[in-house]
């Protein structure tokens, strides 16, 4: 069972996270794709949201990719990939029509450990879905159109906002670091050349600012820790 942290989210620090959320998804209909990319996480959710998406006829194959990171190890001791599988099989999709990728540590393998999983196999999408945590739909939009320029992306989550969506996971603390860690990819990426600049209006950057000066720090980049 995974460890689950809980604090108490005042008011003013409920506004800011949405402010944040918000910016940070994208708000795509979902449309017809050639094939889907599902970035494992340590959000069952986007099994989930894969699953539904999968029986709608929005594509009929995914990839699932994602080894473990520091806070997934505990919900997915076999592997983010391993189990979101599992859990879209148990929801009806065929296991024929599901790749798993189990190496890939971050967005930028996800995508390119992904990418030649799908070469690997002859296929050679030009229109992709990629299905992930609502807040880090921006962030996969950014990094496809730097890394995987030539298909025609598409971001799918589930359809929650902000206040619907934190108790699906179970844990606020992970949900809001990993956010706030989320939207500080989004703004130095680019400068790194892992993604295409992305704008973040000043609102935002204000409540980036807040959330990390109440603590919610642990998903920031090396050597920003507030």
């Amino acid at each position: 069972m995974a460890e689950v942290t809980r604090v108490d989210l005042t008011e003013q620090v409920r506004r800011w996270a949405r402010v944040v959320y918000d910016h940070q998804r994208l708000g795509e209909e979902p449309r017809r794709c050639d094939v889907a990319v599902v970035l494992g996480s340590h959000d069952i959710g986007v099994a989930d949201r894969a699953a539904e998406l999968y029986r709608l006829g929005f594509f009929d194959r995914m990839v699932i990719t994602g080894a473990n990171s520091p806070t997934t190890r505990s919900r997915f001791p076999r592997g983010e990939a391993v189990h979101y599988r599992e859990r879209v099989v148990e929801q009806g999709v065929p296991g024929s029509a599901v790749l798993m990728e189990t190496e890939a540590t971050n967005t930028g393998e996800n995508l390119r450990l992904g990418r030649a999983l799908l070469d690997s196999e002859g296929v050679t999408p030009t229109t992709v879905m990629f299905v992930c945590k609502p807040y880090m739909e921006r962030r996969v939009h950014a990094t496809v159109l730097k890394q995987w320029p030539e298909v025609e992306t598409l971001c799918a989550s589930a359809p929650l906002d902000f206040d619907a969506y934190l108790p699906t996971v179970g844990d606020d603390r992970l949900v809001l670091d990993t956010m706030v860690g989320d939207l500080q990819r989004v703004m130095e990426y680019p400068a790194r050349g892992f993604a295409v600049p992305q704008p973040v209006p000043e609102d935002v950057r204000e409540a980036f600012h807040g959330l990390v000066a109440a603590g919610f720090d642990r998903h920031l980049l090396p050597g920003s820790r507030g």
